[in-house]
This record gives C-alpha cells, structure tokens and sequence, in this order.
C-alpha cells in the first residue's frame, strides 16, 4: 500500500514532476493517482500534451508538449491538476478554486500545501471563471512552487 493510500496526502514522489527548464515555461502538472474511469482533461487539451493508457489510468502529461494553457484545471472534476511555472525566485500557480468567497486580483491570501497548511502569503494575479470552477493564479517564492496546491482567503 502506498502512503497516500494511508494518508490521503500525496507527496511528490507520488507525481510526474518537470524538470526545471519545463518549469519556466509553465506546465500542467497533475495530481490524479486514482485508476477511476475519467478523462476530461485528455478532451481538454488543445495539444494532445495530456493522455491516459485506457479510460481507467491515470493521465500522463507530455511537459515537452504542454503549453501551459490551464484548460485541463478547471474540467478535471477531482480538482487535481494545477500549472505551475517558475522564474528566478517567483512561482506562479494556477489552481482550481470552489470556495466562496472568491479572491479578487491584488488580494493577499493564504497559501496552503496538501495537508492543508498555511505556507506562505500569496498575491492573487489572475482570477478567470472556466466553466462553473474559479481559477486563481498565484504568485508565490519558488522554493513553494511544487507544494502550495490551495489558497485560504
């Protein structure tokens, strides 16, 4: 049994994780581990970067194909894809967001890793409706980029 199984709690070994290069130009990363019947993110992208073996694996991302486009964040119904993208010392990451209420761009918030912990402040820079979810782009320190996965406003 893995330790997400346990837990619920994915850490990044768990996950496919794009080198640094792939990184600065922003990629989908994704955070579905479940063999469950599911592919709208597959449909979603307008590149082919996202496939799965069969209907029931897990999606894979091709980072060398993504574009970073977050269509695939705000169709997965798991709420388990987010783009990240890096440059220098600032991340930006783009997650899904169904809570209320809804951040407005300029607003400090809380930003919060897979366990639910405050991290760090966060600066909302992009706030978009796609579909009936929120997707809120955040800027964060690097260091961050791979475990901040939900923002507390």
């Amino acid at each position: 049994m893995r330790q997400y199984e346990k837990t619920g709690i994915l850490s990044q070994k768990d996950l496919q994780i794009p080198s640094e290069k792939q990184l600065q130009k922003g990629v989908a990363i994704l955070e579905c581990v479940q063999e469950i019947p599911c592919n709208p993110c597959v449909e979603s992208c307008p590149v082919h970067a996202i496939s799965m073996k069969d209907i029931n694996a897990p999606p894979v991302n091709d980072f060398e194909k993504c574009i970073g486009c977050t269509k695939c964040v705000s169709v997965c119904p798991g709420l388990a894809i987010f783009v990240v993208k890096v440059k220098d010392r600032t991340a930006w990451v783009t997650l899904p967001y169904e809570f209320v209420p809804v951040p407005k761009v300029g607003d400090m918030v809380k930003a919060v890793d897979r366990t639910g912990a405050v991290r760090s402040n966060a600066l909302v820079k992009k706030v978009i409706k796609q579909g009936k979810t929120m997707v809120i782009t955040i800027e964060i320190d690097s260091d961050l980029a791979m475990d901040i996965r939900n923002i507390r406003v």
